[in-house]
């Protein structure tokens, strides 16, 4: 599982370090692709695969359904840590989220993010004056 809150610089080349406590549970490949709210998301091989399963079952004839998967699919790439323990993000994934210099990247259960740092403590300041009617409207889901 994957969770916590780290700042790293992104270098002009795109390479951006990964948090130690991450790598592991990576792996040796792991997939990269836009994300929601214009972050990056990153999964371990065996969830992106769970991941696709579920959208190859979304019904093809749904506007949506095919919207969501070309959004999602399009953006993916294929990455591997260097020795230093950084991922290359490709300049269309930098360029979706923002990527500029100092990046956020947190763990969120199955799947890792990656964030503008600014974009990240925006994104923050606007959720958490809300945290208490996400949080009441998430008990009806029984979490």
């Amino acid at each position: 599982m994957f969770m916590g809150e780290f700042n790293h610089s992104i270098d002009m080349k795109g390479r951006l370090i990964l948090p130690a406590k991450f790598r592991e549970e990576l792996g040796e490949t792991f997939v990269i692709t836009r994300g929601l709210d214009q972050c990056l998301f990153v999964y371990p091989n065996d969830e992106w695969k769970r991941l696709e399963e579920k959208l190859k079952s979304l019904p093809f004839t749904k506007k949506d359904a095919r919207a969501f998967t070309r959004f999602f699919f399009s953006g993916a790439s294929v990455c591997e840590l260097d020795k230093q323990g950084r991922a290359s993000i490709s300049m269309g994934l930098r360029d979706y989220a923002h990527l500029q210099k100092e990046c956020t990247i947190i763990g969120v259960s199955t799947r890792i993010e990656i964030w503008d740092q600014e974009t990240w403590a925006s994104y923050f300041r606007q959720s958490e004056a809300s945290f208490s009617d996400i949080s009441e409207s998430l008990l009806d889901l029984d979490i």
